[in-house]
């Protein structure tokens, strides 16, 4: 494992603490679904997904550049990593492919459709924390 260095996107944190921050993002987006606010809502499931990926990214030597560098293209990876279980690859279309609300595209919003973003977000966590501990010594 890298050591953590400050000008990296990718190392400035180490993949326990990205797991970490993954963890926050997802309790944010479980307050904005309380407070009805979809569209916080399903960024944050997207953020805490993505930031958890950089841990596991961050834990392989070398990531693979499939993943890029951004949340979204790290979503869009894994929908279709074959190397990954079907329900992850799920989990990663689902809030790729989930409106977000206030855009041209009326979305409607009940408790389910948040559950399931929710639900996803923590499918690509358990996901990628099982990566990071596997990598590690």
């Amino acid at each position: 494992m890298r050591e953590p260095d400050p000008e990296h996107w990718l190392y400035r944190y180490t993949p326990r603490e990205w797991l970490r921050a993954s963890m926050g993002e997802l309790e944010q987006a479980r307050r904005a679904y309380a407070a009805h606010n979809g569209r916080a809502g399903l960024a944050g499931c997207r953020r805490a997904a993505g930031v958890s990926l950089n841990g596991w990214l961050a834990s392989l030597d070398p990531p693979p550049e499939a993943y890029g560098r951004s949340y979204m293209d790290h979503l869009a990876a894994l929908a279709v990593d074959e190397g990954a279980p079907e329900a992850v690859r799920a989990a990663a279309v689902l809030l790729r492919q989930t409106p977000l609300p206030g855009g041209e595209i009326v979305a409607l919003r009940t408790a389910t459709t948040d559950a399931r973003a929710l639900d996803a977000a923590e499918t690509i966590m358990a996901h990628a924390y099982a990566g990071v501990v596997r990598a590690e010594p």
